[in-house]
């Protein structure tokens, strides 16, 4: 059986070594056989590099591919693990019909004016004469009608949202090309340049969704009280219902108290920072 170390196959994958060590970390790579102090990967790691590779070209998140992993370690399929067909992903094109756009518009007749604004949003594509529109947005979609919430609606938030991604994703940019792309400027004459840039843009891309999911799910919490303050549903002395006992992390913001909302001054900040890990006592 060939035997390669981290280096040899960093080149045969077009990864630098760093990434395959972040995908161990991940979960989504098995950890190499050792011998002494030297890691040795086999065809295994480079199948599953392959598999890897492939499911982030076609949309799915690093946490997504470690589960389909695990699972399909203990036998079971891509469609099972994800609830899509083995060649199916988030971001692939999808034909729709009559009916599926019916199925989008839960509110009167389907109306070309409709149509076109989501083609103009980016949100269909057109091909041959059929449109086309990425898996996510049409599970998106079926979500939201069946909530009966109106396509106008569903079009405004999307065009709001997409200017505010779009203005992230240039955030993220500007960062790889002031503090990473010097690097890989300098070394120009490289062979390797092109797959280190595509690795860095791949760490880039999972770090800025890992962000922006946790930061909109920090973001619906705080809406979700504010909403429950404007409507007097927050638990009190007479009200304690029964999510209280089990709250679900969407509501947790709702039954914390003051003492969960502390801020300390720096100089509280710089007694914790100094004192190290040695201390169990919390900082007053």
């Amino acid at each position: 059986m060939e035997q390669l170390t981290v280096d040899e196959l960093a080149v045969r994958v077009g990864l630098p070594g760093s990434t395959i060590r972040m995908y161990q970390t991940k979960g989504v790579l098995h950890p190499p056989r050792r011998q002494g102090r030297v890691a040795y990967y086999d065809a295994s790691h480079l199948e599953r590099l392959t598999l890897v590779q492939r499911l982030q070209s076609r949309g799915f998140s690093l946490p997504a591919i470690a589960e389909l992993v695990k699972a399909r370690e203990k036998g079971a399929s891509v469609a099972a693990v994800l609830g899509v067909g083995e060649a199916e992903g988030p971001d692939d094109w999808v034909r729709i019909k009559v009916r599926d756009i019916s199925r989008l518009v839960p509110l009167g007749d389907v109306r070309p004016r409709v149509l076109r604004r989501a083609s103009q949003l980016g949100l269909v594509r057109w091909r041959r004469g059929w449109p086309h529109v990425r898996r996510w947005a049409l599970e998106a979609g079926n979500r939201l009608a069946a909530l009966t919430v109106p396509s106008d609606d569903v079009l405004d938030k999307f065009a709001n949202l997409r200017t505010a991604t779009d203005g992230i994703a240039a955030d993220f940019v500007e960062v790889f090309e002031r503090r990473l792309w010097p690097q890989l400027a300098d070394n120009a004459g490289q062979d390797d340049q092109l797959d280190r840039m595509r690795a860095l843009l791949v760490e880039l891309t999972y770090t800025a969704e890992t962000v922006v999911i946790g930061t909109l799910r920090e973001s619906i919490r705080e809406a979700a009280e504010e909403f429950a303050r404007r409507h007097q549903l927050l638990p009190g002395d007479d009200f304690r219902p029964a999510w209280v006992e089990e709250p679900v992390p969407i509501a947790e913001r709702l039954i914390e108290t003051e003492e969960d909302h502390e801020l300390p001054d720096e100089p509280a900040i710089r007694r914790f920072l100094d004192r190290g890990d040695e201390h169990d006592e919390p900082i007053r």
